[in-house]
Parts: structure tokens; sequence; C-alpha cells
């Protein structure tokens, strides 16, 4: 068949970049996925300058200097407030997404951002560092939200054929934020003693041009067919997003996953927990969101000056050598949106987590010898750039896309909650526990990340399946097999035409 025929073929057609698709895409990333990044990385250059302004205040209020445990008590909140908020923030998705729908938690948060803005960029003029602590929390509830919601919108109005490539954008603009803190960073732009306030308020920014653009586009037309009922609004909607009016295929593709679903209406985290039938998915997006953080990334983030110091980078040198690091982070999840259409899911995330795992080994022996031999220091900077590589083209992207892909609607919300919740507690404990671990083992610290790294490769190998250019009902026939649950038949509905899938599939917790 020749392509001019396969357009006019509705069940041969492959969905396209249409203007409102990419806007879409590129608002809500940039919105909200942006300022997860910028904040992760914003308090890491202008620290010195922070911690000044803590002293100072509590001087002028107190009249003697602040202890050092004091401040570095106030300094460890600071940093650590930002994770425990995206925690809850991810405790907030599942009732958010299903009440207000994913565009609609979306706007929402942006309360969780624009407010922290305005609240740092006044702190240092209202002597306060205490507002600064309570800003981190709740930029961090608004970077937990963003982190679930966008992966899943735009999972959700994505063609099968693209959703693999837009679900990695999230993640290509969470490097771009970090990049963007660590050239605002620089001491000649803003991570300079009066910089700091300006530097730590923009993130308003972002917010502000999200809530004046993304009413302009369609909700998930998912959310408005299944958990709405709405059909007239998802249709609507769906021929926006697709840019042709027949998009009767798949509607009857999501009708026949609301069907599959309807006697179980929307899991909460309890009922997901007990189901059979999703039993190896949650272990897998658990197992993925644990490889993810554990394995050192927010470590070579949060601590990146002091390793490039212990490498023996000149101090004048280290932000901009951390600006390059952050420069490769974004090219190379560029990269990984052009690739994984191609490669797929799980080949990236073996290759990207097998690069990782050799990269801690050789830093481990890197940072050991580095005294000893001249060279060392350059080998250790080599493998920070090498895990960085490796991170940004699986670990750090595909378990967004994964988890979009190997739940249905009513399982779905759930899953973003769980598959958050590991994320920012894990990303809190390593924040808080790898000063420990450096100042304990010494170079030997990374060896934990590498068997980490190990461990999650295996079993990637062993159980994470291929998803790229299936439907989600394909892919929750695919994981039924696994699960060892049926796929149960119902009676006189009409089947899925050009599917595989067969005319009613409804999953079942009965083993065979």
């Amino acid at each position: 068949m020749t392509d001019q025929q396969d357009w006019g073929n509705p069940s041969k057609r492959k969905g396209r970049l249409t203007a409102v698709l990419v806007l879409a895409t590129l608002i809500s990333a940039f919105g909200s996925s942006f300022q997860y990044g910028y904040n992760v990385a914003v308090v890491n250059s202008p620290s010195l300058f922070m911690k000044a302004f803590y002293n100072s205040t509590y001087m002028e209020r107190y009249g003697v200097p602040m202890e050092e445990e004091v401040l570095t008590l106030l300094w460890s909140l600071s940093v650590s407030m930002y994770p425990l908020g995206g925690l809850l923030g991810s405790l907030m998705v599942a009732p958010l997404v299903n009440k207000l729908g994913r565009k609609g938690t979306l706007l929402f948060n942006n309360i969780f951002s624009i407010v922290p803005a305005v609240m740092m960029g006044v702190s240092e003029t209202i002597r306060s560092y205490e507002i600064i602590i309570v800003a981190r929390v709740l930029v961090g509830i608004c970077a937990g939200l963003s982190s679930n919601v966008v992966p899943m919108y735009l999972g959700e109005i994505s063609p099968k054929n693209l959703r693999g490539a837009l679900g990695i954008v999230p993640q290509l603009f969470i490097t771009i934020g970090i990049l963007s803190a660590q050239v605002l960073g620089i001491r000649n732009i803003l991570g300079n003693s009066t910089g700091w306030p300006l530097m730590l308020g923009l993130t308003g920014i972002p917010a502000v041009v999200e809530l004046l653009l993304l009413p302009l586009f369609p909700e998930s037309p998912r959310y408005l067919l299944i958990q709405r009922g709405d059909d007239t609004t998802a249709r609507k909607a769906l021929q926006r997003l697709r840019g042709w009016e027949e998009v009767d295929e798949e509607l009857s593709e999501m009708r026949l996953e609301n069907q599959s679903e309807r006697a179980e209406g929307q899991l909460s985290v309890v009922r997901l927990l007990s189901q059979a039938s999703l039993r190896w998915q949650l272990t897998s997006i658990i197992v993925m969101n644990m490889g993810q953080q554990l394995s050192g990334v927010n470590a070579i983030y949060y601590y990146a000056d002091s390793i490039y110091a212990s490498a023996g980078v000149q101090e004048n040198h280290i932000q901009f050598v951390t600006v390059g690091t952050g420069a490769v982070n974004v090219v190379m999840t560029i990269a990984a949106v052009f690739i994984v259409e191609a490669a797929g899911r799980r080949l990236l995330l073996l290759i990207g987590f097998g690069i990782c795992c050799a990269a801690c080994v050789l830093l481990t022996i890197a940072l050991k010898f580095q005294e000893s031999l001249s060279w060392m220091p350059y080998l250790s900077i080599a493998c920070i750039i090498i895990y960085v590589i490796g991170h940004a083209i699986g670990p750090s992207p595909i378990p967004y896309v994964v988890t979009t892909e190997i739940f249905r609607q009513s399982s779905r919300p759930a899953a973003f909650m769980v598959a958050g919740s590991v994320h920012w507690l894990c990303n809190f404990t390593v924040g808080l526990v790898f000063p420990f671990l450096e100042r304990g083992l010494g170079p030997y610290s990374f060896i934990i990340f590498s068997g980490i790294c190990l461990a999650t490769f295996i079993y990637i190998w062993m159980v994470v399946q291929e998803t790229k250019n299936k439907t989600f009902l394909e892919i929750s026939q695919m994981f039924a097999k696994k699960n060892k649950v049926e796929i149960k038949q119902a009676y006189g509905d009409e089947p899925l035409k050009g599917s595989e899938v067969g005319p009613e599939d409804v999953l079942s917790d009965t083993a065979f």
C-alpha cells in the first residue's frame, strides 16, 4: 500500500506532530517540568551568599553570629525541604488528576510556583530566611505534581507512534531547567551577593506563561471520554490534536479500554497494591524509580562542586565545568527524544544503567588514586560526564514513559502516585545520606551506586518488556500473561477494528 493510500485509511494512518500537539507539549513542559530542574540546581551556586544572608539576618536579630551547627541545619533544611515537598506533591497526584483532569491539575499547580517565587524573591528585603525554607517546600510540591502529571498528560494526548518521544520532552525541559540555573548561577550573572534573590524568584515566570497559554489547548481526550464520559468534547479534543476529522478508530480503542475497566472504577493506591493483574507493572515502576534516584545522579548534581574540587579543578573554574556537564545532559536528552521510538524503551534503559554502573566503578578508582597519579583528576571528570550521558539516555527519562504506558486509565493516577512517592523519597534519602557516605567511605561510596545500577540492569533485563508502538490495551494483554491472569471476553460489544485486541478484553485477577 502506498503512503497516500495509508493516509486515507484511518486504520493505517500514523499520528503526526500537529501544531496543537507540539505547542501543548512545549507549554506544559516549560511551564511545569522546567521548574523541577531549575529548582534542583538553583541553590547550588549562590549557596555561600545565601548562608551569609542567613548569618547576617541572625546577627541583626540576636546580636551574635549564628553557630556553625545551626547554620548547617538551616542550610540542610533549605536543600532537603525541596524533595520533601516533592513527596507531598506526589501524594496529591491521584485525587487532583481525577477531580481536575490532567490539564486542570497543571493549571492549579501554578499556585505552588508563583507564590513561593514571590516569597523567595522578597526574602532578602524582608530579612527572613524562614520564608525561603517554607517556599522550598511549596516549590517542591509544584515539582512533585509536575514530574508526574506532565508525563501523564503528554502520554495520553500523544499518538502511540510518538508517545515515547513526546514522553521524554518533560525530562528534556528538566535538564534545560538545570542548565539554566547553572548558567544564571555564574558569579558574573546572578550567582552573587545581590543577584541570588532574583535568581530564586525567576521560577515563577514559566508558571505565569503556562497559566496564560495552556487553557487554549485541549484536555486529555482519554480523561474526557473514560473518566468524564464526555464523548463530544473528547472527539473535538482528539480532532484538534491529530489534525484530522477521522478519529473513530482511536475513540473506539478508548471505549474498549473503558469497557474493560468499567467494573474496576478508579483504583486507589490500596486497591492498586492488591491487584494481581498489576503485580509486575507495579514492581517494575518501583524498581525503575528507585534505580533512577539511588543510582547516584542526585549525589552528582547536589554535590557537583565538591566532586570537581576533589577531582582537582580550580575553584574559579568549577562553575564553568558544572555548566558544561549540564549542557551534555541537555544534548543527550535531545538525542533520546529522537532515538527512543527506533531503539525502544527497554534497550535505552539497559544501555543507560550499564553505562552508569561502569562509570561509578571507574570514578571510584579515579578518586582513590587521584593524588598519586597526575592525570587521574581528568579521568574523574570524564567519568562524571560519561555517567551523565548514560543517565540522560535511559534512567532519567524512560521510567516516566513506561509508567504512562504500562497502566490503563483507571490505575494510571494511583500508579503515578506510587512512582512519584518512591522517586521523591529516594531523592530525599540520597540528599540526606550521601554526605555521610562520602565522609565514611570516601571514594568507595560510588561503589554502592554502581551496585544499585547493576541490580536495576538485571531486573530490567529479566522482567521489563518492550512497549513501543503498542496501544495501552495491547500492553495490558502483554502483562496479563506475565501476571498469569485471564483475559475474559465480555458479550455483545463491537470489536476494535484494525487492532489485535479482542472484542472486549477484560483483565481478571483469576489465575490460569
